[in-house]
């Protein structure tokens, strides 16, 4: 295994976890049409790529919503294909998208898609996360690639942002289909629900945590309604750790706002955290095969997440990346700061 720029000062602030996070042809079961003319994306469109909406289904049959991006000088019968998304409580139209049409840019055909229960996907109730499907959406957009006429099923690969970089790696651990992964600020989201940030909370927090959580279920089914957890501020008050600040910069803000993003215009299902403190993801990413290139920033106070899952991985195919004086948001789309070079790179040396 190799590091670069590994860097081991690690800055430590508020130990409780925010409210953010909860404490060609049409592929054979699936859609696709030409995209919008109104470009809906927070990201410039780029002239390089064709975009196109698709649907399809996970195993649990919930429809997924995605956004196909195609290079527009496809010379080859079959191209790598890669499927992104995050990060958590993000849609497609945010950081998900702009790494897809990065790649398209670059030769690959790159999927963005929302996760079920958000965004313009299906699932009922709205705004619920999962470990096991939200690990599972990553698969099914594997089903859907490598059902594509275009790409090649035996050259695709994944790239999971914030919470979605710890469902890639969950995902590359079931899903031998998946030949090469990329995290990018990854979060451990079974980790932070279950014992906070850095691990702050103990089996007591987490006990007194269940019972508040439980007796919310009890609420919400006498109510008919699910309880909603708090989201990011709709102002800023100068006294909110720094890691909120920078998500405010890029949510609340002409930067990286959209009104499907619930991070961006509310928050999780109260109760979603349950099955993150129950079922750990991760639990067998020692057994991945697979390449893995995790990438963190040096000043991200999630930094911790991507270091230690890295420990956990065996082969002389995984690598870590800390790229230097970057926060966490920084690499939803700072282009200046997101390795698009080295990530192209690593999927060109290994969906080969």
């Amino acid at each position: 295994m190799k590091k670069i720029k590994h860097i081991f000062s690690l800055k430590a602030f508020l130990g409780s976890l925010a409210g953010l996070f909860l404490i060609s042809s049409i592929t054979i079961g699936a859609e696709m049409t030409t995209s919008d003319e109104n470009w809906d994306k927070v990201f410039t469109k780029s002239d390089k790529v064709e975009i196109k909406k698709v649907r399809f289904k996970n195993r649990y049959g919930i429809e997924l919503a995605g956004d196909l991006y195609i290079p527009k000088d496809k010379t080859a019968a079959k191209l790598p294909g890669i499927a992104v998304s995050g990060p958590f409580g993000a849609v497609k139209e945010q950081a998900s998208g702009l790494y897809a049409q990065t790649m398209a840019e670059r030769g690959f055909i790159a999927l963005a898609f929302d996760a079920s229960f958000t965004g313009e996907s299906g699932g009922d109730p709205r705004n619920v996360a999962s470990p096991d499907i939200n690990t599972e959406d990553f698969s099914a957009a594997v089903d859907f690639l490598s059902n594509m006429p275009d790409v090649d099923a035996e050259k695709i690969g994944i790239i999971g942002i914030c919470g979605f970089g710890g469902f890639a790696l969950n995902a590359a651990a079931n899903d031998t289909r998946i030949k090469a992964t990329v995290t990018s600020t990854m979060y451990d989201m079974s980790r932070v629900n279950a014992n906070g940030y850095f691990d702050a909370m103990g089996e007591d927090e987490r006990y007194a945590q269940r019972q508040k959580l439980n007796a919310q279920r009890t609420e919400d089914f006498k109510n008919g309604v699910y309880a909603v957890a708090p989201g990011l501020p709709d102002q800023l008050t100068g006294e909110e750790p720094q890691f909120v600040q920078d998500y405010y910069g890029y949510y609340k803000t002409p930067r990286g706002f959209h009104k499907r993003s619930l991070n961006s215009t509310g928050g999780w299902n109260a109760t979603s955290s349950l099955s993150f403190m129950n079922m750990p993801i991760l639990s067998y990413s020692n057994e991945i095969r697979s390449a893995v290139l995790m990438i963190h920033g040096e000043k991200a106070h999630s930094r911790y997440f991507s270091e230690d899952a890295y420990k956990k991985l065996k082969g002389d195919n995984k690598e870590l990346m800390i790229i230097p004086e970057a926060n966490h948001v920084d690499l939803y789309d700072q282009m200046d700061k997101i390795p698009f070079d080295k990530i192209e790179s690593f999927f060109k040396a290994n969906l080969k």
